[in-house]
């Protein structure tokens, strides 16, 4: 199971990606931002829960409880790849974006409701068949862990970091330069923040302050917003607990791990720690080749 509050209360933080190379000139449209919907085609419900699986090949399903009960929500997606995803659900009827990124197969989906202590109860559980139309489907839409909507400020100010750029691999620099230079880590947050913590980007925009996650969950807005198939990755840095980003772009494929190019070699950075700590050479000797950090879930 996934404890948020070692994830968020981490010094180790989000680690981003950048890639300062292939650049283009000129200034490019607004893009259209990609939405979840709710279509409800493909509907499973029983005991109040209920699962919206119409837009799977879009890479996503919609989870909602209807049900009086106040108790505690849990939605368990376990992946074809055996990977284990972990939320929390509200329990106000309103539904939540899930992102399937583990790929083609068959889906596991499950609502469950404490009952006492850690102990739950099975209020539906659905196989579910995915085939994605595209690869980059699930992290192109925001979900519970990157929310934002069209006229979210974080989506308004990656718009208008990105339209001065051309290239992908310029908007990725962009952003990560206005992400480690304006939002500084937040310590009084981190040693009081509780477990299920999941960020509000605008939020975290607006206080220009924030914990690893707030970092990972704002670039992942403002990138996926803009077309930039970015991952949240959850795992490990050394053996504290972690988020960073894996990002696409058409002139590298997949870059794992957040690097940025000097003109010479790939390295790696850390933007939160570079929002407080600017170029610490301790820091990128940690960070090294990104051999410490092991990835556990992309979402």
């Amino acid at each position: 199971m996934m404890k948020t509050s070692k994830l968020v209360t981490t010094v180790v933080s989000t680690v981003l990606l950048v890639a300062l190379f292939f650049c283009f000139t000129g200034k490019q449209e607004a893009h259209a931002v990609i939405m979840p919907k709710v279509s409800e085609t493909v509907v499973f419900s029983e005991n109040g829960a209920v699962i919206d699986a119409s837009n799977t090949v879009d890479g996503y399903v919609m989870v909602k409880y209807n049900g009086k009960s106040t108790a505690r929500l849990k939605v368990l997606i376990k992946g074809p790849k055996g990977t284990d995803f972990n939320y929390n659900l509200n329990t106000g009827g309103n539904y939540e974006v899930f992102a399937l990124s583990d790929g083609n197969g068959e889906y596991t989906v499950g609502v469950y409701q404490n009952t006492e202590g850690t102990k739950y109860i099975t209020l539906l559980t659905k196989k579910i068949n995915v085939k994605l139309n595209s690869e980059y489907a699930p992290f192109l839409i925001p979900n519970q862990y990157v929310n934002y909507t069209a006229n979210s400020k974080a989506v308004q100010v990656g718009s208008q970091i990105a339209n001065s750029k051309g290239s992908s691999l310029e908007k990725i620099a962009a952003v990560y330069e206005y992400v480690s230079k304006n939002i500084s880590y937040d310590q009084q947050q981190a040693a009081t923040v509780q477990s299920g913590y999941v960020p509000d980007v605008d939020q975290v925009l607006s206080r220009q302050r924030g914990i690893c996650f707030d970092f990972a969950s704002l670039m992942a807005s403002m990138l996926r917003s803009q077309g930039i198939p970015t991952k949240l990755v959850i795992g490990y840095a050394g053996t504290a607990y972690h988020a960073w980003l894996d990002v696409y772009t058409p002139e590298t494929g997949w870059i794992e791990a957040v690097v940025f190019f000097d003109g010479k070699t790939w390295k790696l950075m850390d933007p939160t720690f570079a929002s407080g700590m600017k170029d610490s050479a301790a820091l990128e000797k940690y960070i090294g080749d990104g051999k410490n950090y092991k990835a556990k879930f992309y979402n």
